[in-house]
């Protein structure tokens, strides 16, 4: 019974967002004295669609590391991930003919600071997860991130979130915890909770800087230069650490999935949908992804999901609703 309530909340919540993007459609299409209005409008909700694209992928992680072989470490399994994924991403970008490396250079300062974040957010959230545990380690980073990136442009881009943004982000952190959560006892760590922060605050800062540096350059290059320099920042770790794991079971086709799957295809798909939304309605967007964890586990896994968590994943779809309706309102 569990399950198929999960699975109508989900399939209410794909159909909102249909019925959401044809409404602007038909608006746009009809309209007259409004109709740049309302191509703004199709044009955000392209990329809220987008974005939550990229948060299913992702959130098909967990998934693809429970099928990958005991024993590997968590912090070697991110730079594996961020080494595939920035690979394909560079390659992807290279193949455009040269065009998107002939652009002026991406600016250093930026650049730098966004690919730290990366390799910051890898090290930060796995170190975080080994101290204090998945659940609690997972609802701090993620459930950070938005409020973070909400602050973080609102004092550094003036870009001041409205009500609604505010209300839909405490909406799905709270939906995030009580999914999270449901699965068992937290375990609660200072040292963890402190770099679970660092992951969340990481992660603001990597959308920040994405979207300055989309201002004048290709989301394809921006996301290629930022993974590839992020892979490299972690280097040292793949040297250094144990990957015989890639060689026993499904290791290798789990580190595939990781790297281009859940890495490369979804940030090229975040990338251009943080082209069209604010930074602050992204990162909440991204909040799908322990939605899509969650079904995922149930389906695949054969997980069992307690009300809590039921109640979590109503909350999530809630925000998201109520964040697709804000859209429909004037840009932050």
């Amino acid at each position: 019974m569990a399950c198929k309530l999960v699975w109508l909340l989900v399939g209410f919540g794909g159909y909102y967002q249909i019925f959401d993007c044809c409404s602007q459609l038909s608006g746009w299409v009809i309209g007259g004295k409004g109709h740049r209005l309302q191509l703004v409008k199709l044009t955000q909700v392209r990329g809220q669609w987008l974005v939550l694209a990229a948060a299913v992928l992702w959130g098909t992680t967990g998934t693809a590391q429970a099928f990958a072989p005991m024993g590997a470490s968590p912090v070697v399994v991110g730079a594996v991930r961020l080494a595939i994924g920035g690979t394909a991403l560079l390659l992807f970008a290279a193949r455009q003919q040269g065009r998107l490396f002939n652009q002026k250079r991406l600016p250093i300062r930026p650049t730098l600071l966004g690919a730290a974040s990366i390799a910051a957010y890898q090290l930060c959230f796995f170190a975080a997860v080994s101290l204090t545990g998945v659940a609690v380690g997972t609802i701090v980073a993620i459930g950070s991130a938005p409020v973070l990136a909400g602050l973080l442009s609102w004092l550094v881009g003036k870009e001041r979130p409205q009500n609604r943004w505010i209300i839909a982000t405490l909406l799905a952190v709270a939906g995030c915890t009580l999914l999270i959560a449901s699965g068992g006892s937290l375990n609660i760590h200072v040292g963890g909770v402190l770099l679970a922060l660092g992951a969340g605050a990481a992660y603001a800062v990597y959308a920040y800087t994405s979207k300055l540096l989309l201002a004048e350059h290709a989301p394809d290059l921006v996301t290629a230069v930022l993974f590839s320099l992020g892979a490299l920042f972690l280097l040292p770790i793949l040297l250094v650490g144990d990957l015989s794991w890639l060689l026993a079971g499904n290791g290798l086709l789990a580190a595939l999935h990781l790297g281009l799957v859940a890495t490369a295809l979804a940030y090229i798909l975040f990338t251009r949908g943080l082209q069209l939304v604010p930074v602050a309605s992204a990162v909440t967007l991204s909040l799908a992804e322990p939605l899509t964890a969650a079904v995922l586990g149930i389906f695949l896994l054969k997980e069992r999901l307690a009300w809590p968590g039921i109640l979590g994943i109503c909350l999530i779809l809630a925000g998201l609703v109520l964040l697709a309706i804000a859209s429909r309102s004037k840009k932050m």
